[in-house]
């Protein structure tokens, strides 16, 4: 059954997060007055600094009082509030049914607290899946009456969504060209490689976080004996016998998988964070993601 939207934001959960507010590594200039500070000097309530006056500026911004006193034309420079686009873009392909909780429900849950955190701060929020068609637009939610919709539009979202990771990646960006933060929820097990999909998103004018999630059951594999396993994406059988020897080289591959994926992310200027979906999601928020530089 779909989680429901009071399991995937709790009010306890929801009273943490009120302190919290999204930030990009990047400056983007808003469309609309938000409530966070910009990094660009504009014309808002807040002042900034000054500096000399040049033929153009706006008149409106001169200190008089300046010029009376030392002479000089001076213009009074103030913080500008802007809003910020937040996308959030889900993995919900078979792959994400595995778990406990799956790997989607701990997705949903994550979208779910960013977007909150985003709402609350009037940014604009957007949360899309990578089964979506190049015409399937999400909506556009702001401000703290969104919330359940952006609830009840998770609650939806069922690990049966069928294409590759870059195709999913690539209808993203060319639905959505504007600037922003993107934040992909996946666990990378696409059998075509995550690099030509983050690649996409690194050639776009976004900041990118990448959050990895993997189950506890992957991470730390209780099996043994013979098995017959049954790829849930393609269908693909292997029938395998389960030895310490076996697990000793399973888990030296995932740790090459996770270290290669955060590297490729580092050296390209995106922010990866490794999840286990037995993580409270109230401490990856307000721990591991202030570390990473996503909320603050």
């Amino acid at each position: 059954m779909p989680i429901s939207p009071p399991e995937l934001l709790p009010p306890d959960l929801m009273s943490q997060l009120e302190r919290l507010e999204l930030v990009t590594r990047k400056v983007f200039r808003g469309r609309m007055k938000g409530e966070r500070r910009s990094k660009r000097k504009g014309e808002s309530v807040e002042f900034a600094d000054y500096r000399n006056y040049t033929p153009g500026d706006d008149l409106r911004r001169l200190d008089w009082n300046l010029y009376a006193r030392l002479d000089k034309l001076i213009l009074k420079l103030f913080l500008e509030e802007e809003d910020l686009h937040f996308y959030t873009l889900i993995d919900a392909s078979p792959s994400m049914a595995f778990g406990d909780p799956t790997k989607l429900e701990y997705a949903k849950r994550l979208a779910a607290a960013l977007g909150f955190v985003g709402l609350v701060k009037s940014d604009r929020v957007v949360i899309e899946t990578l089964g979506q068609g190049l015409r399937e637009r999400s909506p556009v939610l702001r401000g703290r009456k969104s919330v359940w919709r952006m609830l009840d539009q998770l609650s939806a979202i069922e690990p049966n969504q069928e294409g590759s990771l870059v195709e999913g990646v690539k209808r993203f960006c060319l639905r959505n060209a504007g600037k922003g933060v993107v934040v992909l929820i996946s666990d990378l097990m696409d059998k075509q490689g995550y690099e030509p999909a983050l690649k996409y998103l690194m050639a776009q004018r976004v900041d990118v976080y990448l959050i990895h999630v993997l189950s506890q059951e992957e991470i730390d594999p209780d099996v043994a004996g013979d098995l017959r396993l049954v790829d849930c994406e393609d269908q693909d059988i292997a029938e395998i016998t389960v030895s310490a020897p076996l697990l000793s080289r399973y888990k030296q591959t995932l740790a090459a998988f996770t270290a290669g994926a955060q590297e490729f992310c580092a050296k390209r200027g995106m922010a990866y964070l490794l999840a286990n979906n037995q993580m409270p999601v109230n401490e990856l928020m307000t721990n591991y993601m202030r570390r990473r530089g996503l909320v603050r």
